[in-house]
Formats: C-alpha cells, structure tokens, sequence
C-alpha cells in the first residue's frame, strides 16, 4: 500500500509540475501574442496616418481606410481592413481574454484534461472570430456612410454632430442593466466550477460564446472607436485601457459607471464644439 501510495504521489507530482510548465508557456506566449499585434498594429496604423485623410464638409477629415485606392479592388480593401481589424482585436482584447482563458485552462488541469494548448487556442480562435465577422460588418457599413457622405455634402456637414451623439450613447449605456448584466458574463467564468468536456467542438463553442457576450458589452466603445478613429492607435489605447479596467478591477461595475461618465464628458465636449458653441 506504501508503495502504491508512493507511486500516486510521484504521478501527482509530476502532473503538477507539468501543469505549470503548461501555465508559464501560455503565459509566455499570451505575452508574445500581445507585443506582437501591438506593435503590427501601431506600424500599420501609422502608415495609414501617413496616407492622410480627406477633408470632409462640416471641418472634419474621413479616414482612407473606407476607401478603395487607385489599382486596388474592394475584395483587397476588405481583406486588408479585416486583418488589420483582426490584428487590432487581439491587442485590444487579448488583455481581457487571458484570465478567462486562464480560468478555462485550470478548470481542465482539475479535471485531469491534458490538451490545454490545443483546446485554449480553440477558444481563442472563436473568440476572435466573433470579432472578425464584426469587424466585416462594420467595414462594408463604414464604406456605405462614406459613400453617402462624399456623394451628399449636407449630410456630410452632420457627421461631427452624429459623432458627438454616438459618443454620449455609448457613455450612456455605461449606466443601464443591459451594461452591467454582459459585463457579469465577461467577468465571470462559469467554465471554472462546471464540468467540460475536453473536446474541441466545446472549446470552440465556449469561445463563440465569450466572443458574443464580449462584443455585447463592448457595443459602446466599439462604437466610439470607429466613429472617433479606427486607424488612430491613441484611441484604441484609451479604449483597450477602459475595456480592461472594468472586466479586471475589483468592482468593475462601478468602473464602467466612472468610465460612463467621462465619456459623457467627452460626448458633451464634442458636442458644444461640434454645434459652435465652444
């Protein structure tokens, strides 16, 4: 019995001792991943700066990134927006993303499940899928606003002032219970106390699923972000830092309401200038 006990022992040990090899690696190459789409992202950003942006009616500039050059086509165009999106997404979110993958990994070293690697990176890919097919949504809706902005000039002289109301929108769901009950299911992870199947058509449903609830509770900064500046990598540092902020801090629904507000104050700001007030 002793040596059977001794043997068990060794086994749980070393099963220990190579979950966290396992944890380090995924931190380590969760922290690769993230310094590596940050600075893709900043690069491409800066070249589209580079581009210029075309003055609009109403004093506002649109980016080019909704509109298709000289010798491209708009299957190109898209495809280029869209991993530049994609590319953007996991620098952006991957901060948020990696505790619950953290959870999810743990609730399958306690199961005794051994493909950590293969079934964290499932999660992610349905993750960030569900942010791929957002982010090709909003490219052909911003290549039809652009369209109707260059071909309308009284509409296009709106745009400050439509901005200016998307972005008190946005600060104002910060406040609602619809906010707070996505942000519930971003910030905790039912995957840690429930059984999981160790197989990859779970893996990738439970990361369709965190996708979904994320893109939900992100609507309203997604939204500042495409209307204030897609390609400006200064505000998707703002929105990344206020995104993280409420699904990591300790009361991070009392975060977003803080996060409402000075968005409010963005909002208002944006307004009065927008109107000619300021």
């Amino acid at each position: 019995m002793n040596a059977v006990g001794t043997i068990r022992e060794r086994q749980a040990s070393r099963g220990m001792a190579c979950a966290r090899a396992s944890q380090r690696t995924f931190i380590g190459g969760a922290a690769l991943l993230f310094a590596a789409s940050t600075t893709v992202t900043i690069v491409r950003c800066r070249s589209m700066s580079a581009m210029g942006e075309m003055p609009m009616p109403g004093g506002w500039t649109m980016s080019m990134a909704w509109m298709r050059m000289p010798g491209q086509t708009w299957i190109g165009v898209a495809a280029s927006f869209l991993g530049m999106w994609t590319m953007m997404m996991v620098a952006m979110m991957l901060p948020s993303l990696v505790p619950a993958l953290w959870y999810y990994r743990q609730a399958l070293v306690r199961l005794g499940h051994t493909q950590l690697g293969q079934l964290s990176a499932l999660v992610g890919t349905g993750y960030f899928l569900v942010w791929s097919v957002f982010g090709l949504a909003a490219f052909a809706l911003g290549v039809a606003l652009a369209a109707i902005a260059m071909q309308l000039p009284e509409l296009a002289r709106g745009v400050p002032v439509a901005t200016s109301v998307v972005v008190l929108i946005a600060g104002a769901l910060q406040f609602t219970a619809w906010k707070a009950h996505h942000l519930a299911h971003c910030r905790t992870t039912p995957a840690c106390d429930a059984p999981l199947p160790a197989d990859a058509a779970t893996a990738w449903r439970h990361g369709l699923r965190l996708g979904r609830h994320c893109l939900v509770c992100c609507t309203g900064m997604t939204a500042i972000l495409l209307v204030v500046g897609v390609m400006d990598w200064r505000a998707m540092a703002l929105v990344t830092a206020a995104i993280t902020a409420e699904r990591l801090a300790p009361e991070g629904e009392r975060v977003a309401r803080v996060i409402g507000a000075l968005v409010v104050a963005a909002g208002l700001l944006l307004l009065t200038r927008a109107t000619g007030l300021a």
